[in-house]
């Protein structure tokens, strides 16, 4: 299987596969119970706007080869179905949402609702911290297992997106200073997390991980991606909803290290313009084109750094 594992293309995904981030943030719904069909057609027009940003950016300047989206069933069904006959990258997220332990959406019938689309990927995000609890790694680890044994045997790529929340005694060693734990545990705990999951059976094409302040950050993630005959597994930087000056850093300096193969940017780049849409402050089409404009800066952020190397 081995043989076969990665992506050999860079990958630029716009993701918006975001469910209760949108209930509570856009829409103040802290419980999806309360989700009235008002409010699910709002969010399905908000993640049409997101995905016409994201083809305007493609007509406009991003290769259509490297770019990709990443949405939802529940929202962004119609979306899928229309990137797929469009011959885009697609992304499929696979996780419930809002849930501090990976869980399927779909439970047992993830494949179906895999098959049912046909993407080129399919997404888990996993919450993950190798002090984690023994019993709570290996649950996330064998239904992850599951996943990644149901893509390389069906035909699909596997990308993971790993979150890592700091441990109280993590967090106290660093004097509870997240800007310090991002740049001297989090690159550390990040390769862990990749050589644990491995060891389990769990075998991404691509991981998505969050940035490093440094290239020996990035190239500690990509040494332990891609060990063992793990060659052509790449990784990305993931933005985290981060301050744009914050994520220009984490791009910049990733797109120096052999290996990062791009970025998934999403609320950086759509958020603002959704908002400001929303409140009556600018119109739909402007909102289209901040989105596309800001998929496109990233994209050019990265791609001129990768080419002064």
């Amino acid at each position: 299987m081995l043989k076969d594992l990665g992506y050999s293309k860079l990958l630029f995904i716009l993701p918006f596969d975001h469910r209760s981030t949108f209930e509570k943030g856009m829409f103040g719904i802290e419980n999806e119970d309360l989700l009235t069909p008002d409010v699910i057609d709002k969010m399905k027009e908000e993640k049409q706007i997101i995905y016409e940003g994201f083809k305007k950016a493609v007509e406009e300047k991003i290769e259509k080869e490297f770019a990709a989206i990443l949405v939802d069933e529940q929202f962004g069904d119609k979306i899928l179905k229309d990137a797929i006959r469009e011959a885009y990258v697609t992304l499929l997220t696979t996780e419930k949402s809002g849930q501090s332990e990976f869980v399927f959406e779909y439970g047992d019938q993830f494949g179906e609702h895999i098959k049912k689309y046909n993407p080129t990927f399919a997404k888990a995000l996993l919450r993950y911290n190798p002090q984690d609890q023994g019993d709570l790694k290996r649950r996330q680890a064998g239904d992850l297992k599951r996943l990644s044994d149901f893509c390389h045997n069906s035909g699909y790529k596997f990308l993971i997106e790993v979150l890592i929340k700091a441990s109280d005694l993590q967090f106290a060693s660093v004097n509870h200073d997240q800007e310090k734990f991002d740049r001297e545990l989090r690159p550390k705990l990040a390769a862990q997390v990749i050589e644990e999951l491995q060891n389990f059976g769990v075998e991404p094409d691509v991981w998505k991980m969050e940035g490093a302040e440094d290239e020996e950050g990035y190239k500690l993630m990509v040494e332990k991606a891609r060990r063992g005959g793990r060659g052509n597994v790449g990784v990305i930087v993931l933005g985290r909803g981060a301050e744009k000056q914050q994520v220009e850093k984490w791009i910049k300096v990733g797109a120096r290290v052999a290996g990062m193969i791009g970025m998934a940017v999403g609320r950086t780049i759509f958020w603002d313009p959704l908002v400001l849409c929303r409140d009556g402050k600018i119109t739909r089409g402007e909102a289209v084109d901040q989105i596309s404009k800001n998929f496109q800066y990233f994209y050019d952020l990265f791609m001129n750094e990768r080419r002064a190397v």
